[in-house]
């Protein structure tokens, strides 16, 4: 292990330049060298070609690290991948590699501490009570030697600092401070300001210096409630159990990330440090960096805090060889969601030519426009829904095939339906101009995904954890270009036969269904005041400001005129070849229901001149697809792809929407199969809880969720009344946003030119709002699921939008509820373990003129409500006070602030959400203004006027037979309500 470190320099003397790369040479892969101070240089490798323009250092000890240079923000997207994941877990403690992924937050012997010697001591004994605990068998012993663990627990924990590290990366401004874990790694995730790094690194450096499993056994009660959700969750139930069918002997399939109940119940601290110490070395780690850094200034400083890190020799993987599969392997599984059938064949791993050709041939099934279960199964309606997915991992890849039956169908027919496009490929029945159209769209694909920062870093993950050289990651899109219609045809014969997994999922209780039990755990101090002297140092020591920019509506938008005095909002592409382009309508579907249901039609409609199947070809063929989607409020006609084919794409596109012709068949199927959609969302928790639940809480029975047409209404529409108001969507006052890099006046002359519009466009009906009901009363409305958890939402309407409000309302969300380092995920999950997944928020409403919302969430087990919601009860009635929060938080919204850059086409969205609420500048700048000035007292009395004592609502969905009514009824009157009154059918 390396020495502790210090911030032992001024961090404002390090100069982050924006320095360009340099060019690639016309040659083979090139070592090329930074130069550098005498002490030391680095070399680096680069490939020809590359779009990322890559950089791929080794430094001494063996630590891989990746840069791509994209200044579109002054943010840096970090992951630190190890190849460690859930298959390296020793077979007797499945679900270590995702425990320990927990126990990397919490801190080192130098971060998350206020007094090391004296917790060391206490950790060592809990250390040691564990092991005892896990060789007994005997109830009654191991309940004795938990209530010891419990207890000695709580004097460690007043040692500790609990979220230290969240709070660190909060107060540098980070976002999406997060991990996961999965079958081949375990990558930590921290998206920072571009002048973080040195203390990134600093801190990161620390915290895989060693690992201290410091608020164990309250870690440990989260982890159970992952394990209950997990339990709750039927495709997570659907997939475990392929896995365990295709692998039969390898741990793909033989165990899972988050481990058996069994495993999780006999924890061994001990076998998480020698995890830890065995994989987590330097010469198995990358990071994997994209963002606006300078690159030779950036390996400097990674060199400085990770190179004393001491490499060690990593145990190589012995793969376990699968015996083939020789007959259709069926295998069934229930619970409350809605019924789907999976099948599953085996390929082989990632750096085999032909798993290659599996993505290629996955693409050809479902592309989301011309693939084969796009046409034949989903535009033709002959199921619900089908689609694939490929699993591609090192030692075996998986082909996954899925499908929802339509109304009166079988899983089997379902089943069929799939197979039989499957037999389409190995007789080579699909279009020649495919495949090379697949691989034009992929290229486009990519070129979006490189627009994002965490796309970019993620590529460097899924190379380094494949055990694969940068440059044949590069060439692996010239390779996928040269598949050919024979390369597919023999790999479809080789590797689909008989030899299929299929899972069928039947809704019904699920006779094996299981449950992690609620251990006794005493609370924990959350020592909020509490600080490390590490922690001290690196949040006191200044750093590079950065001013931000915000979005300036009148010099970024250009303001562009159409014939018929049609608005254009204009922002230019200057990156890549891609546009987008929208007609936005103000009205939606709360003015006429039949609205949506004509925009779904759309996509199963033709022309006089093409079929709906043949129209999407053309789509496809040109790089280019279209939408129509309605909201409540707005209708978005869109179209976008790449800007060689804009012209073509645009006459195309025009022409469908001037003359789709009506289909009699297309619309009876689809009017059934929205009758059995409906049905299928009555059997989704989330959708019961956080739509049908919420919005008869807000607004009453009738409201926007409700506001459908009827199962008569829908049968007596005809096509032509739909195909009419289809049309009709041009000839209303709408507007164009554009964002592409076409020059404003050759944009204008095309859309003049290709936009059918009449001479007079109709105004828009008037706006229909549903009323947002008064909560006067307090009271409780459940429904009943059958699951293992309970989900709550506490539910308090507040005043209407306020822009004055909104920089207090932010201050409020980030110290009290919105993120990991907040106050009450600090106290329901860290300190008391009541619950893996809770939040709180005061939001504010999307238009002017609307109300507010509180909205407190949480997931827990149903025989831990009472506390979670005494606990949640009592933190939105008495909120804490902890300065060192407050100060975090306040440095967390500026850092945030003046590292976001709002480009592309989200300028165009940012214009239309500011219009929406009355407002006509970016009101980011008044945050950013505001906060800095704000005290604890700003914060205590917006929370005593707009959050204590507040009547609420408590919406619950959970098991009936679980939940614990007599304390649900403290907090008011019990109302059960039936799917049937939330969902209007």
């Amino acid at each position: 292990m390396k020495k502790p470190i210090y911030l032992g320099v001024v961090l404002g003397t390090m100069l982050f330049t924006q320095c360009t790369t340099k060019p690639a040479q016309n040659t083979a892969p090139v070592a090329q060298t930074t130069a550098q101070p005498a002490q030391k240089t680095y070399t680096y490798e680069s490939v020809p070609g590359d779009s990322l323009k890559a950089r791929i250092y080794t430094l001494d000890n063996g630590l891989k690290v990746y840069l791509t240079q994209y200044k579109d923000a002054p943010r840096i997207q970090t992951y630190i991948a190890v190849r460690a994941g859930s298959k390296n877990d020793p077979s007797t403690a499945t679900g270590l590699a995702h425990y320990l992924e927990h126990m990397v937050f919490k801190g080192t012997s130098k971060l998350g501490t206020q007094n090391w010697t004296a917790e060391k001591a206490e950790l060592d004994k809990i250390e040691g009570l564990y092991e005892n605990y896990r060789k007994q068998t005997d109830p009654v012993v191991r309940k004795k030697i938990y209530h010891q663990i419990d207890s000695i627990s709580g004097v460690a924990a007043q040692h500790a600092v609990p979220n230290e590290y969240d709070k660190i990366m909060g107060s540098l401004g980070a976002k999406g401070t997060n991990a996961y874990t999965s079958v081949e790694q375990t990558v930590y995730v921290d998206d920072i300001p571009s002048n973080q790094i040195e203390k990134w690194a600093v801190v990161q450096a620390e915290r895989f210096r060693e690992v201290v499993p410091r608020l164990f056994h309250t870690e440990l009660e989260a982890v159970y409630e992952e394990k209950n959700r997990g339990l709750d969750n039927d495709f997570r139930k659907e997939y475990e159990t392929m896995n365990a069918a295709l692998y039969q002997k390898h741990q793909y399939g033989t165990q899972t990330t988050i481990g058996t109940i069994e495993h999780l119940k006999n924890p061994s601290i001990t076998e998480i440090k020698k995890y830890f110490d065995k994989y987590y070395v330097p010469n198995n780690v990358a990071i994997c960096m994209s963002g606006d850094f300078d690159p030779d200034q950036t390996i400097r400083t990674i060199d400085k805090y990770f190179g004393s890190w001491q490499k060690k020799d990593v145990p190589a993987f012995e793969v376990a060889m699968e015996d083939p599969i020789t007959e259709p392997i069926k295998k069934n599984v229930y619970g409350p969601d809605a019924e789907n059938v999976m099948i599953g064949f085996r390929f082989p791993g990632v750096t085999d030519k032909d798993a290659l050709t599996l993505k290629m041939i996955d693409r050809i099934l479902t592309n989301d426009q011309a693939g084969l279960f796009d046409l034949n199964l989903n535009q033709k309606q002959a199921v619900l829904n089908a689609a694939s997915f490929t699993d591609i991992n090192n030692d075996y890849s998986s082909h996954l095939l899925y499908a929802t039956p339509r109304q009166g169908q079988t899983l089997d027919q379902a089943k069929k339906l799939m197979l039989d496009q499957i037999e389409l490929i190995k007789k080579g029945k699909f279009e020649d101009w495919l495949i090379p159209a697949i691989v034009n769209n992929e290229k486009i694909a990519k070129m979006k995904a490189y627009e994002s920062n965490s796309s970019r870093a993620d590529a460097f993950v899924t190379a380094f954890i494949a055990r694969m050289d940068w440059k044949d990651y590069v060439a692996q899109d010239e390779q996928f270009a040269k598949i050919t219609k024979a390369d597919v045809v023999a790999a479809a014969n080789k590797y689909y036969g008989n030899n299929y997994v299929a899972v069928y999922k039947h809704n019904g209780k699920d006779p094996n269904i299981q449950k992690v039990d609620k251990p006794a755990i005493t609370p924990v101090p959350a020592n909020r005041t509490a600080q490390s002297e590490f922690a001290k140092n690196v949040m006191t020591t200044p750093s590079p400001e950065l001013q931000p920019v915000f979005v300036d509506y009148k010099k970024d938008i250009q303001q562009l005129n159409l014939k018929n005095n049609i608005p254009v909002l204009y922002t230019q592409n200057k990156e890549n070849g891609l546009f987008e382009l929208y007609y936005v309508l103000d009205f939606g579907t709360n003015n006429d229901p039949k609205l949506g249901l004509a925009v779904n039609y759309l996509k199963y409609l033709g022309t006089d001149k093409l079929s709906a199947e043949e129209l999407q070809k053309e789509f496809y063929k040109l790089g280019c697809s279209f939408d129509v989607f309605s909201s409540q409020d707005q209708v978005y006609v869109s179209l976008r792809g790449l800007n060689d084919n804009f012209e073509k794409g645009l006459n195309l596109f025009e022409t469908f929407l001037a003359n789709a012709k009506p289909d009699k068949k297309a619309l009876k199927d689809l009017v059934d199969g929205i009758l059995k959609e409906r049905e299928d969302a009555k059997l989704s928790k989330q959708i019961i809880l956080s739509q049908a639940l919420v919005n008869y809480a807000k607004h009453g029975p009738k409201n926007p969720f409700t506001n459908i047409l009827s199962e008569k209404e829908l049968k007596k529409v005809k096509p032509e009344e739909l195909v009419a108001l289809v049309k009709s969507i041009p000839t209303y006052e709408h507007r164009v946003m554009y964002y592409g890099p076409q020059a404003p006046s050759k944009l204008v002359s095309t859309l003049n030119e290709s936009h059918n519009t009449p001479a007079t466009l109709a105004a828009v009906p008037a706006e229909k709002a549903f009323k947002e009901l008064d909560i006067k009363t307090p009271k409780v409305l459940w429904v009943d699921y059958n699951m293992v958890q309970a989900e709550i939402i506490f539910l308090t309407k507040g005043q209407n939008y306020n822009k004055d409000l909104v920089p207090t309302v932010s201050l409020y969300n980030e110290y009290f509820g919105g993120n990991m380092g907040s106050i009450v995920f600090q106290e329901l999950r860290e300190s008391k373990a009541l619950a893996y997944s809770v939040n709180s928020r005061y939001n504010n409403a999307a238009k002017k003129d609307r109300a507010n919302y509180i909205m407190s969430y949480i997931g827990t087990q149903s025989d831990k409500l009472p506390e979670a919601m005494a606990g949640m009860e009592n933190l939105l009635a008495e909120m804490p006070v902890a300065e060192g929060n407050l100060a975090a938080a306040k440095s967390s919204i500026r850092n945030s602030i003046a590292t976001e850059r709002i480009t592309k086409s989200g300028i165009l969205f940012n214009y239309e959400r500011a219009r929406k609420l009355g407002i006509d500048y970016d009101l980011r700048r008044d945050i950013f203004q505001s906060v800095n000035a704000m005290t604890m007292d700003d914060v205590k009395k917006f929370q005593a006027a707009n959050v204590k004592g507040q009547p609420k609502l408590i919406l619950v969905i959970g098991s009936k037979d679980r939940l614990n009514f007599k304390e649900l009824a403290k907090y008011g009157k019990v109302e059960e309500l039936k799917l049937k009154d939330i969902f209007g059918y």
